[in-house]
């Protein structure tokens, strides 16, 4: 384990980093690189090294496991699904299910069967994500230090690849259906000349538009990412005080998570959704002013 608190913080907030290491280049150990290497980054100056082209193994191998249970918790339950009196599985697939339907049917003023499916993955999948947060701080890298990997951090939405992963996935739909719906000069004379329906305006409506375009991904990664960081910060600093002091600060901020956790998954539906339902939108433009 850590020996300082700085080594305690850094162990907890790095992700574990896989990536490529020049030749020539020297590692934290004094070891020098015969050639082009890929590796695992032992600091965070040799993650940062490895440049743009690095997989953070932790955040994608959380990622896939909570979309992994995610599956099989929902298909064992659709596939024990009864008229009769219903399990408890049942019931709190049902419950999902009919919760983001009527935030969808609410949200959502366009017609495409792919928008409720959508919204539930992503409110279960961020969920169980998120809720990766409740498991004590110091279990899962504490023994990832004791299998020698040189950092470790449990919940991929703490992690600003993880968030903008998910947000670059939804930004996409977007741009997909404003063209599919609006046609690429629909969508295209929508930027130009909104808000302002005149020609000598359109540099300014261009910039304003693919601004607020531009943000969408960036608020959802960043909400998200933000409040996650955040609060893991504050457990591990906790984690840091004296036992007795921890107990007193560590549940209320525990209990205070469990109502963090689903309302962000829940805002990032509902953006989601909303987004998607502007996307589909066509409202067309009036003459243009002369």
């Amino acid at each position: 384990m850590a020996s300082t608190p700085a080594e305690y913080i850094q162990h907890h907030l790095q992700n574990l980093t896989y990536g490529k290491l020049p030749a020539g280049y020297e590692r934290a150990d004094g070891s020098v690189l015969d050639q082009a290497t890929w590796t695992i980054a032992q600091t965070g100056l040799e993650a940062r090294d490895m440049g743009f082209m690095a997989f953070h193994l932790d955040t994608l191998g959380w990622s896939l496991l909570m979309g992994a249970i995610f599956i099989l918790l929902f298909r064992s339950a659709a596939k024990a699904a009864t008229v009769g009196v219903p399990g408890k599985l049942q019931n709190f697939v049902e419950m999902c299910v009919e919760f983001v339907e009527g935030v969808v049917k609410d949200t959502f003023h366009g017609r495409n069967a792919l928008i409720a499916p959508l919204a539930l993955t992503i409110f279960v999948w961020v969920f169980l994500m998120n809720s990766l947060k409740w498991i004590p701080v110091d279990y899962i890298p504490g023994l990832a230090s004791l299998l020698g990997l040189p950092a470790f951090k449990i919940v991929p939405t703490a992690d600003p690849n993880g968030t903008f992963g998910l947000s670059l996935g939804v930004f996409i739909l977007i741009l997909f259906y404003s063209v599919k719906v609006k046609g690429f000069g629909g969508f295209s004379k929508e930027l130009a000349f909104t808000p302002f329906n005149h020609w000598s305006l359109v540099p300014f409506n261009l910039f304003l538009e693919i601004l607020g375009l531009l943000t969408k991904p960036l608020s959802l990664a960043l909400r998200l990412f933000g409040n996650m960081y955040a609060g893991e910060v504050v457990f591990i600093l906790i984690a840091l005080l004296p036992f007795y002091v921890q107990w007193t600060l560590n549940v209320p901020w525990a209990i205070f998570h469990i109502l963090v956790i689903p309302l962000q998954a829940f805002i990032f539906m509902v953006l989601t959704v909303v987004y998607l339902s502007s996307a589909h939108e066509d409202h067309g433009h009036a003459e243009l002013a002369p």
